[in-house]
């Protein structure tokens, strides 16, 4: 059971100003009303955004007419009018807040931007949608289980107003593009760190894709376009890049070196390693270390 008085009363009290390092939201007021009837046409300088926990209605933007239902949502633009209508009234949850924008940054105030303009005015999704589940963490219950403890309003609440971008279809190419430029980062990184631990093994595009769950295709195309080599370069420069490593820090016979970086034999090795440096393996060492020991004379 919702404790929709008190509810009211701790969201207005402590979920006022919602800030992190990348936004900062203002609140006038929350509202948790369990009956809602027809308010007048009306327009806010801010945003609202309503959920509709039980009931049915009309909910009219700028004329335009729009059925809402138990998990509606819908926004209320700065500058448009709109109205609620309802003849059994609604339980109605609802947030008004606009962005401090000297404290918010570029890319999420062009999104809220972008959300004045554009947002799809009505949305209608299940109880078990992320922004409705923001919505149900936030309201306190008869009993002392399930609910949040205090510290954690401000954080949901912020997280609950900055998930209405995506609810109402707004995200700006800039982000979009980020997002996507980071998802291929990450994935390139776990990529470099597989095979740098597993360089000992036999390492093939079919294991690193399997272990990523991604297709051989996308991950091939992620190592062409990311670094500009092929997988199979990339893991023949790793397994060079290693065993000069081995060679220049250690006293390990040049065979052992070869099976620890994943060369099946000393030929290949020593024929890999001349492609890449220009001098096999032993005479590499000897040289490099010759020239150590003139520098520490020196």
């Amino acid at each position: 059971m919702y404790l929709y008085k008190e509810t009211n009363s701790m969201l207005n009290e402590i979920a006022t100003v919602l800030q992190t390092n990348d936004a900062c939201f203002k609140v006038h007021y929350w509202g948790v009303n369990p009956q809602l009837f027809d308010n007048p046409v009306h327009k806010h300088s801010f945003f609202e955004v309503c959920y509709v926990l039980t009931g049915e209605g009309t909910y009219t933007d700028d004329g335009v007419d729009y059925p809402i239902q138990s998990g509606t949502h819908f926004c209320s633009r700065p500058g448009v009018t709109h109205q609620i209508r309802t003849q059994e009234g609604l339980f109605l949850l609802y947030v008004a807040f606009e962005l401090d924008e000297s404290l918010t940054h570029g890319t999420i105030r062009e999104a809220f931007e972008a959300l004045s303009e554009y947002a799809a005015v009505c949305v209608h999704q299940d109880d078990l949608h992320p922004t409705a589940l923001l919505w149900k963490s936030l309201m306190l219950q008869d009993g002392m289980t399930g609910n949040l403890p205090a510290a954690a309003i401000g954080t949901v609440a912020y997280s609950l107003i900055l998930s209405f971008l995506a609810l109402f279809g707004v995200q700006t190419q800039e982000r979009m593009a980020n997002m996507q430029r980071k998802n291929t980062n990450m994935l390139l990184q776990q990529a470099k760190l597989y095979i740098r631990d597993n360089l000992a093994g036999t390492i093939g595009l079919t294991d690193v894709a399997r272990y990523l769950n991604v297709s051989e295709r996308h991950l091939s195309r992620l190592f062409s376009a990311g670094i500009g080599e092929t997988f199979t370069d990339f893991i023949r420069h790793e397994r060079v890049r290693q065993a000069t490593r081995l060679l220049l820090g250690t006293d390990l016979p040049i065979k052992q070196i070869a099976e620890l970086t994943g060369f099946s034999s000393v030929h290949y090795f020593t024929r890999v390693f001349m492609e890449d440096k220009k001098l096999p393996p032993g005479r590499f060492r000897e040289t490099k270390n010759n020239i150590t020991s003139l520098i520490q004379k020196d």
